[in-house]
C-alpha cells in the first residue's frame, strides 16, 4: 500500500468514526443544490475531536511542505476551513487569511480578511471539495490580489468529474487527505456499509444529479 493511501484510507476511518460522513443509501440527504445523495460530510465536527483535529493538522502541514515546498500564506476557504487553516498557519509558522465566497457588502467590502500582498505565495486550505467552484473562487480573489496561488489542500473530494475539470481549467493543483474512492473502500472494510450498497454509492458519484430517479 502507498503511504497516499494508507493516509487516505487512515483519514477516511477517522471521519466515519466521528460520523463527519454519513453514508445511507436507503435515506438518502438533500444537499442545498438539491441533489440528493446517499452521503453527507461535516467536517466540522473534526474540530471537536482532539485526537482527529491534530491529525488533520499535522498532516496538512505534511502535506503542503511536500507538494508545495516554501510559501509566504496559508489562506482559508471561508467558513468550514478557517479553523484548519489557522491551526495548519500556526504549525507552519506563516501568516494567515480567509476567503470569503463574495464580497461584503457593508464595511471595507473585503472578500479576503486579513494581510495579503501581492507577490505572495499562498496554499489554500479547504475542508471540502465538491464541484470546486466555491472552493475554486477562493483561489480566483487571491490571484486578482496578485498572489501565486501555488495550489489547495482540501480534507476530502467527492470526486466528481465536474471537480477535476474545474481544477483542470483554472491550472490549480488540488492535493487531498481522502476521496471518495478510498472513503467507500474503508467504510465497506469496516462494516460502515453493505456489499449491497456498494453499486449505488458507485452510481451516484457517476451522475450525482439523476441519482436515485
Amino acid at each position: 500500500m502507498s503511504k497516499n493511501d494508507s493516509l487516505a484510507l487512515d483519514t477516511a476511518e477517522f471521519l466515519l468514526q466521528i460520523k463527519a460522513i454519513k453514508l445511507d443509501v436507503n435515506n438518502p440527504f438533500t444537499w442545498s443544490s438539491g441533489i440528493k445523495s446517499p452521503i453527507y460530510c461535516d467536517n466540522r465536527k473534526i474540530l471537536s475531536y482532539p485526537k482527529v483535529r491534530t491529525f488533520v493538522r499535522q498532516e496538512f502541514a505534511k502535506m503542503i511542505s511536500d507538494e508545495f515546498g516554501s510559501i509566504d500564506l496559508i489562506a482559508g476557504v471561508a467558513t468550514g476551513a478557517i479553523a484548519h487553516g489557522v491551526l495548519v498557519a500556526q504549525d507552519l509558522g506563516l501568516p494567515f487569511a480567509y476567503v470569503r465566497s463574495a464580497k461584503k457588502e457593508h464595511g471595507l467590502t473585503n472578500q479576503i480578511e486579513g494581510v495579503v500582498e501581492s507577490g505572495q505565495s499562498v496554499v489554500v486550505v479547504e475542508d471540502l471539495v465538491s464541484t470546486g467552484q466555491s472552493s475554486l473562487a477562493a483561489v480566483h480573489a487571491l490571484r486578482d490580489a496578485g498572489c501565486n496561488v501555488k495550489g489547495m489542500v482540501a480534507i476530502f473530494t467527492y470526486g466528481l468529474d465536474s471537480a477535476k475539470s474545474n481544477f483542470k481549467k483554472e491550472k490549480c493543483t488540488l492535493r487531498t487527505l481522502t476521496n471518495y474512492d478510498q472513503l467507500i473502500k474503508q467504510a465497506l472494510e469496516r462494516d460502515y456499509i453493505k456489499e449491497s450498497d456498494l453499486q449505488s454509492l458507485i452510481s451516484w458519484r457517476e451522475n450525482p444529479e439523476n441519482w436515485g430517479k
